[in-house]
């Protein structure tokens, strides 16, 4: 019984201590960002209250559990044990402590760089950059943590040194085994530094349209317009052609094809497009131009050219240009939207300026066949007006 109340103490009194900590700290913490609202720097150390909470929790356990079972009792027994679990706990959880704290530096300084940066390119860099920064210290925390737990026990610690012994061999091994994982490491390190391709940007890929959603070191994920997810090896970037709309600046220029008749008035439909695009709110104003570029013996081809901030104002602008001359041209000249001709062409032995008969008046100049005469016999000359004709 003196044993159970020594753990409960010893476990509560830990808990309690824990807590207390953590609770001063998160009120430290929110009192710093009340007095400091231009950097959201305590806002986010908030968010390791968890982690240092079980840091605390294991470090106080580990100080008060040797303590409780000094005396000879069922405790002493798993002292060796328990001091392990809890060593494990306090590398683990002192990770997951400096991985959030370095997580808020980083993301306080990149929050306030962008509120001073108008660079729209340049901060997508920076925040590309800056995420593969964190999942490659996430990583190497990782790695750290998990051998120095494995040193914690002993048959590791000799197995250790027996790699130690043949790391050259195990290097060689690992290097031809993961050589496409380090090479999508590497190509992440190249994208990441070298500028080819950021969060943000507007990318085409295996002709599928989209934005970088997120980079990591292995693939790419591109939001495609239609809300789809298209997942990419990061080394496909360094290693084929893409397109990326974003690069050098985010504005473009797009263009609109309408077919018409050959009797458009296209000069008017170029003022009413320049009437149009002083209304259109994702028109930029940096041009635009209407011409024909195109004619067939059944229309013409008129091409509008639009400019546009981003890829997004881009295709609004296009399709609102679009339905805008389509309409327009119904209304005001139905005669210059396309037309399928169905009317019978013109009889080819009728004279110059004579309008073409219909196939009724084709058949009444026919002239009429005998009824008494036979259909193959040839038609009877003798009361034609040749007076040389022999009756």
């Amino acid at each position: 019984m003196e044993s159970v109340v020594r753990l409960a103490v010893s476990v509560g009194g830990s808990a309690l201590v824990a807590f207390v900590v953590c609770r001063a700290a998160d009120l430290l913490a929110r009192f710093a960002d009340a007095r400091h609202p231009e950097t959201p720097l305590w806002g986010l150390l908030r968010r390791c209250r968890t982690p240092l909470y079980v840091v605390l929790l294991a470090a106080l356990l580990r100080w008060t559990y040797p303590l409780a079972a000094a005396r000879r009792g069922p405790l002493e027994e798993h002292t060796e044990a328990v001091s392990r679990v809890l060593l494990l706990f306090l590398i683990g959880g002192g990770a997951w402590l400096t991985v959030r704290t370095v997580a808020a530096v980083v993301e306080s300084s990149y929050a306030r760089y962008a509120g001073r940066s108008r660079d729209a390119a340049r901060l997508r860099r920076v925040r590309t950059q800056v995420t593969l920064i964190m999942r490659v210290v996430a990583v190497a925390v990782g790695v750290l943590a998990a051998a120095a737990a494995l040193v914690t026990f002993p048959s590791f610690r000799t197995l250790g040194t027996s790699l130690l012994a043949s790391a050259g061999i195990i290097g060689i091994v690992a290097g031809v085994a993961a050589q496409s994982t380090l090479s999508n490491l590497f190509a992440g390190f190249q994208i990441a530094f070298g500028d080819m391709v950021r969060i943000g940007d507007t990318v085409v890929v295996d002709s599928e349209w989209g934005v970088v959603e997120e980079v990591t070191l292995t693939f790419l994920t591109v939001r495609t317009w239609d809300e789809r997810r298209v997942t990419l090896p990061v080394s496909y970037f360094t290693s084929r052609p893409f397109e990326n709309w974003s690069r050098g600046g985010a504005e473009m220029t797009g263009s609109v094809f309408v077919h018409c008749d050959h009797t458009t008035p296209v000069a008017l439909v170029r003022a009413h497009l320049q009437e149009f695009l002083t209304t259109c709110g994702t028109w930029d104003g940096r041009g635009w131009d209407l011409a024909v570029t195109d004619t067939s013996p059944t229309g013409i081809t008129v091409r509008a050219i639009v400019t546009a901030k981003d890829a997004d104002d881009l295709w609004t602008t296009r399709c609102a240009v679009r339905e805008e001359l389509v309409g327009w041209l119904a209304r005001e000249h139905p005669g210059a939207l396309p037309k399928v001709v169905t009317a019978p062409a013109a009889d080819a032995f009728d004279r110059p300026g004579e309008r073409p008969r219909t196939p009724r008046q084709q058949r009444s100049r026919q002239p009429a066949r005998d009824p008494a005469r036979p259909a193959d016999t040839p038609p009877d000359r003798s009361r034609g007006s040749d007076p040389n004709a022999t009756p």
